[in-house]
């Protein structure tokens, strides 16, 4: 049995870039232990909050049973406050992610690690796959507590900016899209501007590995579900058929730290 440790920024992001991997190492007998940086404090709030019920509470309770639709034996929590988006007041509060000590912040996840006697640490690529200030944290964070682990097999989940944007293609001629506020349908384009200029993910030439989790897609899906204040059955990703679902999301996309490109086939237990 190996171990693996995915970390996380906010609640419900565990789920995708990463839900497939966790989702197939469960499935497989190795131990997957969830950690999230943040509480998720400037998410979406829901209409349906209970008197006296947060926002904090409800997407806990909503990771809780993500993780048990996925198969993650362990949820850690590192109490840092949501930075929100890039440019929001809330990047100025002291408690916030982005604004951690680094080599703190890398102290916390690294005891977990050392705890775990992890195998491989999940993180995101160096601008957080779309720039969110938490995301862009997480690499710093998770890169520096593997300094710590160098035992640790390090790999960077991202998106394959190439296959995301043969996938917007295919979800507009399958009449799959988000409306705004006027009714018109929202386009997307995966290579433009991200919360911090850079485009989304990042190109296939720069991947190296590639997962397969097409066998799992349907518990990444139902984890997805469990995400309803921030993941609604109208977004577009719970919106697709099922069968352009599997496409979409059936491989699962990292650059590993001890390999070079091209992109392989393989998976994150086995290294080149």
């Amino acid at each position: 049995m190996a171990v693996l440790v995915t970390f996380h920024a906010h609640p419900d992001d565990e789920v995708i870039s990463t839900g497939g991997t966790i989702a197939r190492a469960a499935a497989e007998g190795h131990r997957v232990v969830l950690v999230v940086a943040t509480n998720g404090d400037h998410g979406e709030v829901p209409d349906d909050l209970h008197e006296g019920e947060t926002l904090v509470e409800r997407r806990r309770l909503e990771t809780e049973a993500s993780a048990a639709a996925l198969g993650v034996s362990r949820i850690v929590w590192l109490g840092y406050t949501d930075s929100g988006m890039t440019g929001w007041e809330q990047n100025e509060d002291p408690a916030s992610f982005h604004l951690a000590e680094t080599e703190e912040a890398a102290d916390k996840l690294a005891a977990v690690l050392r705890d775990e006697a992890a195998d491989v640490l999940t993180v995101y690529d160096w601008h957080g796959n779309y720039g969110h200030p938490d995301h862009i944290a997480v690499h710093r964070v998770g890169v520096a507590a593997g300094r710590m682990v160098p035992s640790v097999r390090i790999l960077e989940a991202t998106m394959n900016r190439d296959a995301f944007t043969r996938m917007v293609l295919d979800m507009r001629e399958a009449g799959v899209g988000r409306e705004s506020a006027d009714g018109e349908v929202e386009e997307f384009d995966p290579n433009g501007p991200a919360d911090d200029g850079n485009p989304m993910g990042t190109p296939e030439a720069e991947l190296t590995l590639a997962v397969d989790v097409s066998d799992h897609v349907l518990a990444k899906r139902t984890a997805m579900r469990c995400h309803r204040s921030q993941i609604s059955d109208t977004s577009f990703f719970l919106e697709m058929p099922d069968d352009l679902f599997a496409v979409a999301f059936g491989t699962e996309w990292f650059i590993e730290h001890d390999a070079v490109p091209p992109v392989r086939r393989g998976w994150i237990f086995e290294s080149t």
